[in-house]
């Protein structure tokens, strides 16, 4: 395959596929990628340098640092910092709320050439995603997707399975029927919207005899979730399950120890923490859900290095899927992180 071949297909001069194949520089950051990526398509891996050098800066854009996940996340990018190549710079925004006024607003100040991000579903963050679409900046979704959105890649779980694993756990655990209570952030979020949703269809066509018999969202707020779920529990002091597809897994805790209920519930969550971890020990909690956030934070990172062409990544390919697979921990199989 000649120079010529690559030049055509790029719509560049063959003096810049020289200069890309053998790293001379002064060739911008867009050429540079569409060269080495025709390059690849034609299988001219033998003459592509080893490492797409041109700086690469990456902002992660993650909110409220309070909940468990948020911060094993913050941790994990912390851990790719010291080690990522030197020719990508991760720098991080920390937003104290998950609004979409402050979630997109922080998309749009972004100077970085691709933008790592956790948010709900709303018109105003599919906009600023848009935005930088137009800009050349990528967008690489973690924890819960927009697949509506024009970003890149979502770098996380299947929550629709998570939730449908849910079911099957509760289905298997509950004794006799009865009230089962969900809890959540709020259904604007894919994740939680998709859990829901997967915990319900397994019930559906498994077990007719379960059903879901609230959906409180309490915002993964504590205080907020623990008077939510008594409230709940004065109604229907029959409940036998509770399935939390949020953070809120302390404000379970509490309101299980409050003993409103008149026998102890199945209680299924998400997220090995150092809470979760001391509820399972002590019984309170049943089994959690892990969304393995050290393999988001490193799924997220190799899809944009391969996005800007960084070698050793032909493992990677388009359209990327996500393939993140989540971790199931009971009382007897505890880890640490």
């Amino acid at each position: 395959m000649s120079l010529k071949q690559i030049a055509e297909i790029a719509g560049v001069g063959i003096a810049t596929v020289d200069r890309v194949l053998n790293e001379r520089g002064n060739v911008s950051k867009a050429t540079v990628q569409r060269v080495l990526e025709v390059a690849r398509s034609l299988q001219v891996r033998r003459i592509l340098p080893e490492t797409y050098h041109a700086l690469v800066r990456i902002e992660i854009i993650l909110a409220r640092p309070d909940l468990p996940l948020i911060a094993r996340m913050h941790q994990e990018f912390n851990k790719l910092m010291e080690s990522i190549d030197r020719s990508v710079v991760i720098h991080r925004t920390i937003l104290p709320e998950e609004s979409p006024v402050s979630v997109s607003s922080a998309m749009r100040k972004t100077t970085s050439d691709a933008v790592i991000i956790y948010a709900p579903e709303h018109e105003l963050v599919h906009s600023a995603i848009e935005g930088l679409q137009a800009r050349g900046v990528a967008v690489v979704t973690i924890i819960s997707d927009l697949p509506r959105s024009p970003r890149l890649a979502y770098a996380g779980t299947d929550h629709y399975h998570a939730g449908r694993t849910a079911g099957y756990l509760l289905d298997k655990m509950i004794k006799s029927p009865g009230p089962i209570t969900v809890l959540c952030n709020h259904l604007g979020f894919q994740s939680h919207a998709e859990r829901v949703h997967g915990v319900r269809d397994y019930f559906s066509q498994h077990c007719p005899q379960l059903s879901v018999t609230e959906v409180l969202e309490g915002g993964d707020e504590l205080d907020r979730s623990e008077i939510l779920l008594r409230e709940a529990f004065k109604r229907t002091p029959d409940t036998v399950a509770i399935y939390n597809v949020g953070a809120a897994n302390r404000a379970v805790a509490s309101a299980i120890r409050a003993d409103i209920l008149r026998r102890r519930p199945i209680f299924v969550g998400h997220e090995l923490t150092p809470h979760t971890r001391q509820m399972l020990k002590e019984g309170v909690m049943t089994m959690t859900i892990d969304q393995s956030p050290e393999r988001q934070a490193q799924y997220a990172i190799d899809i944009l290095r391969h996005h800007f062409g960084f070698a050793g990544l032909e493992h990677l390919k388009l359209p990327y899927r996500s393939n993140v697979p989540f971790n199931l921990y009971g009382p007897e199989n505890i880890v640490e992180f």
